[in-house]
């Protein structure tokens, strides 16, 4: 019983690095953000923000304000390999003034979600009406 036990949370702990990233290696995305969001537990300035995938196209999404000198890596589960000649945007989930970091859409699919945040979850089960924003990115 103690082996099974260490062995789910080995695999619990394992799992986000093992997603992989759908965004090309050599691709980043860049968008203007008018406001002050969370991706993952860190907050990042409203500004121009950079997404990257990291090592080669695998393992967490690195979120760039170079400007604001603000900086995170959040695991995401990968939803669908990314396409060619697609729009790229990103996906905001928005509770009153508050804007989480939720996923990449390219065209009309998701192919990249992030996990929900422990402030995301907190504030969904209080019943706060959510909104969605997306905003598009531009590939560099």
């Amino acid at each position: 019983m103690k082996t099974a036990t260490r062995m789910f949370a080995l695999t619990l702990t394992l799992l986000p690095m093992l997603a992989v990233a759908q965004l090309k290696s050599n691709e980043k995305l860049v968008a203007h953000v008018p406001f002050q969001f969370k991706a993952g537990d860190k907050a990042i300035p409203a500004g121009n923000c950079i997404v990257e995938s990291s090592a080669q196209g695998r393992g967490p999404l690195m979120i760039f304000n170079v400007a604001a000198r603000k900086s995170t890596m959040v695991s995401a589960i990968p939803e669908r390999p990314a396409e060619d000649n697609v729009a790229y945007s990103l996906v905001f989930h928005k509770y009153g003034d508050r804007y989480f970091l939720t996923g990449i859409r390219q065209g009309d699919k998701m192919i990249e979600q992030l996990y929900e945040t422990g402030q995301e979850a907190e504030l969904r089960a209080q019943s706060s009406p959510m909104t969605e924003e997306v905003l598009l990115a531009s590939r560099r």
